[in-house]
């Protein structure tokens, strides 16, 4: 059986070294294999030991949040990215921001740029969804609420002490429609707050929200 033929029974993530081992376990040296569909453009190197298809094979490649989630984690879709792809900002976003508990971290590859802010357990795993993104690729996102909150505790110099100065950050700044703010889930936010960096900033947020 070719690669390509393969490759359709594990298309529904990045490949893993083990799971291209297991594919190409009938050939003599699959570490030679896989150097070789990597030079036919077969296979697309993302980092050491994780790959995916390439254009050569007429496979959908996996979707960019899916690769996001893979190249570091564990971790999650946040911030800008977030934020735009549940319709909160009007920017398209081409830089995948993600969150993870291990260290800050930015990564090129050649579908594109990934980059990766820390977040303390466990603040951290509050606000994570499961996305289903295309049929059986599922990736984990952050709520419009977490991905709100990521973002302002992960601007840096930023200190939210009045209602103005934060309808003005929402608004202006990152340009949210206020019709979408009015749909968060103020009762979680709050549930949040006791293990979240920036208390006072949230806190602010949460009034600023209620306010809306």
């Amino acid at each position: 059986m070719d690669f390509r033929s393969l490759a359709k029974q594990f298309n529904n993530a990045p490949f893993t070294r083990q799971v291209m081992l297991d594919m190409l376990k009938d050939y003599k040296r699959p570490n030679d294999k896989i150097s070789e569909l990597i030079k036919s453009g077969d296979l697309i190197l993302l980092k050491r030991g994780l790959y995916i298809p390439g254009e050569n094979t007429d496979l959908t490649a996996p979707e960019p949040f899916l690769i996001a989630n893979y190249l570091w984690g564990p971790s999650y879709v946040s911030l800008e990215t977030a934020l735009s792809y549940w319709g909160l900002i009007p920017e398209r976003v081409f830089e995948i921001s993600s969150v993870t508990m291990k260290l800050s971290k930015k990564i090129k590859t050649p579908t594109g740029r990934f980059t990766y802010r820390f977040m303390p357990l466990p603040y951290y795993s509050f606000g994570i969804k499961s996305v289903e993104l295309v049929s059986g690729q599922v990736a984990l996102v952050a709520t419009p609420e977490k991905a709100l909150f990521d973002k302002i505790i992960s601007t840096a110099g930023l200190n939210l002490r009045s209602f103005t100065q934060t309808r003005d950050f929402l608004m202006e700044d990152l340009r949210i429609d206020p019709e979408g703010l009015r749909k968060f889930n103020i009762k979680e936010l709050r549930s949040w707050l006791a293990d979240a960096p920036k208390k006072d900033s949230l806190s602010m947020l949460i009034k600023t929200l209620n306010k809306l």
